[in-house]
């Protein structure tokens, strides 16, 4: 299974430089010995377009890089490897959960050693955006990724996606009697039945996305509702195994991790399965990871580079053939693991700029105490 370096997390809104409670850091080296994945293609969900963004053009490699990363370990790895191998920069990786890491940039302004930051979710990447601490990217980079998954501004570009998902038990319960609402789970007929993790970064776009298309009304209520009924975890890896060994019968979670779960105790083992909730839900989120320049960069031609090499073929490939179940965006690549098709998800439910830096949903998530 894949692991993640990932705090159990008490997000918290703080003072305006800051992003969310750090959590601490370490620090490691990619080494270039990993292997990476074989290629599978087909075509991308949806058509790939360049941004409104101001076109940049490319620069040259100008040194080696650090990069600050809040994605799945093994996957960044495989990644660095491979443009370690053809480009000949050596990068740096210091992996923590995302919301450390930005806080950390937000705290080392100008002086931040990162060169590149590589988010899960917009909610960080957005935040870092606001406080113009990133460089634009790249025209050639932004147009190899649909519009749709990237900022307006082209301070980042989306590199991979992740659908949100209702896990069930197949043995507790039956998938024609689950809601096609997240909101339905407010409801108390679901009390003891379902499960999520409030501290989770991958929870508070939901929150987001429910109070852009419902309001915030519909999301107090929504979330209150859950306080009363459902059973909280610290996270969704702990989440999805307690839905798999029968200990809840449902849970909110992304995609990934029950694929991971699977991955974990075998297919024989396996007593759970995903549901998804109906276009135009909010529970039918698609989020998305991805990586942008710090303006204060010394070496901004090799992070360009970095950049550009995760939305090519080749990094793309890897995305479509790891272990973290992602979705890969650029044209021409789909996944090669047994998920829901990615053009089943239709338009999006939220925009990258509604989804925004995520703390009007951090906030209501402390005032009703869920966090």
């Amino acid at each position: 299974m894949q692991v993640r370096n990932r705090c159990v997390k008490a997000a918290t809104a703080v003072a305006a430089t800051m992003l969310l409670a750090a959590c601490g850091s370490s620090t490691t080296t990619a080494s270039p010995s990993t292997t990476t994945a074989s290629a599978s293609t087909t075509t991308a969900a949806t058509a790939s377009s360049a941004t409104s963004a101001p076109a940049v053009a490319a620069a040259a490699p100008d040194g080696n890089i650090t990069v600050y990363s809040g994605q799945h370990e093994q996957t960044v790895a495989a990644l660095v490897a491979a443009f370690e191998s053809q480009a000949h920069i050596k990068v740096s990786v210091r992996s923590d959960d995302e919301a450390t890491l930005a806080n950390q940039i937000l705290q080392e302004g100008g002086s931040s050693p990162a060169d590149v930051f590589f988010g899960e979710n917009p909610a960080s990447l957005n935040t870092l955006d606001a406080k113009h601490l990133l460089a634009t990217t790249t025209a050639s980079t932004l147009a190899a990724v649909p519009s749709i998954d990237s900022p307006t501004t082209g301070n980042w570009v989306g590199v991979s996606a992740r659908a949100v998902a209702l896990v069930y038990n197949t043995s507790k319960v039956k998938e024609s009697a689950l809601p096609t609402s997240i909101l339905d789970f407010a409801d108390p007929v679901w009390k003891g039945k379902f499960g999520f993790a409030p501290g989770e970064t991958d929870f508070q776009p939901i929150v987001t996305a429910i109070i852009q298309t419902n309001g915030l009304d519909a999301a107090t209520a929504w979330l209150t509702g859950l306080k009363t009924n459902a059973k909280l975890y610290d996270d969704n890896e702990g989440l999805v195994a307690a839905v798999n060994r029968g200990e809840i019968e449902t849970g909110v979670i992304d995609h990934y991790y029950w694929y991971r779960l699977s991955d974990e105790v075998g297919a024989g083992k396996v007593t759970s399965a995903l549901h998804y909730f109906a276009a135009g839900d909010p529970g039918s989120l698609v989020d998305v990871s991805g990586a942008g320049q710090l303006l204060s960069s010394k070496h901004p031609g090799s992070a360009q580079a970095f950049l550009a090499f995760l939305v090519s073929k080749p990094a793309q490939d890897i995305i479509a053939t790891s272990e973290s179940y992602e979705y890969p965006l650029a044209a021409g690549v789909t996944t090669s693991k047994p998920l829901r098709p990615f053009a089943d998800f239709g338009t999006p439910v939220v925009t990258i700029a509604q989804l925004g830096d995520g703390q009007q949903a951090v906030r209501l998530l402390q005032q009703i105490g869920l966090l």
